[in-house]
């Protein structure tokens, strides 16, 4: 178990109802986040368009059904808190959380009422075992839930443990990733419509290199879904 999930599991089994956002204690009817920081989540309602800054990071690049975020990214703002939360503190409860409440709005999306099923960015099976979770996983877990879709963990598989994707350029993000995936199961997964989910999106090069493998079945669509919209 590394010091960072140790220590958040840690802090919430003597602070467990804390908000995840500002750190302000939760009231007995709240759950991860205080109604306060609920209702200024700051939303992009990308969701709504078909024609967004999300699915513009792809055009030219990959052929996607749609591409949505659900919230905007800002350094030291509370989306960066709850991705902290999540990835550097172990509290998975946190990605379930705002994945169901980002299912409810894609619902109420046309571009998204078509998916078959949720698949998460996955890590590399070392570096997952290193951490103890895959992030994404707990939002997909939460959007599939909402959204009553199954989620898929075994089919796309990192092969490559890339080294980490901060500081490179874009084209450098995508000389490291671009070989570092691969599906398994093929014929279970043609003619689906695949949502295909991460938690930040930066550049999209990790994103696009998971479609392109994907979009190799025959009949398959991909869609693309973010926690948090932070281009770089």
């Amino acid at each position: 178990m590394t010091v960072a999930r140790w220590s958040g599991q840690l802090l919430n089994l003597f602070f467990p109802n804390v908000c995840q956002a500002c750190g302000e204690a939760l009231l007995k009817q709240e759950k991860v986040v205080c109604f306060s920081c609920l209702y200024k989540l700051p939303k992009t309602g990308f969701h709504l368009h078909d024609e967004n800054p999300v699915s513009r990071v792809f055009w030219g690049r990959v052929d996607l059904n749609a591409a949505s975020s659900f919230l905007f990214f800002s350094k030291g703002g509370k989306v960066q808190h709850l991705i902290h939360s999540l990835k550097y503190k172990g509290n998975q409860e946190t990605g379930v959380y705002l994945g169901k409440l980002f299912g409810t709005d894609l619902q109420k999306s046309e571009l998204f009422k078509s998916v078959d099923l949720v698949i998460p960015v996955p890590l590399h099976p070392k570096k997952q075992h290193k951490r103890g979770f895959n992030q994404s996983r707990s939002i997909a877990k939460g959007i599939g839930e909402t959204m009553e879709i199954p989620l898929v963990t075994n089919k796309l598989i990192r092969i490559i443990n890339t080294s980490t994707q901060t500081k490179k350029s874009r084209d450098g993000r995508w000389d490291n990733v671009k070989n570092a995936f691969e599906v398994k199961g093929v014929s279970s997964l043609e003619n689906k419509h695949i949502l295909l989910v991460d938690d930040v999106l930066t550049t999209g090069a990790t994103l696009e290199s998971c479609a392109q493998n994907l979009l190799k079945i025959q009949g398959v669509k991909v869609s693309i879904a973010t926690l948090a919209y932070a281009l770089v």
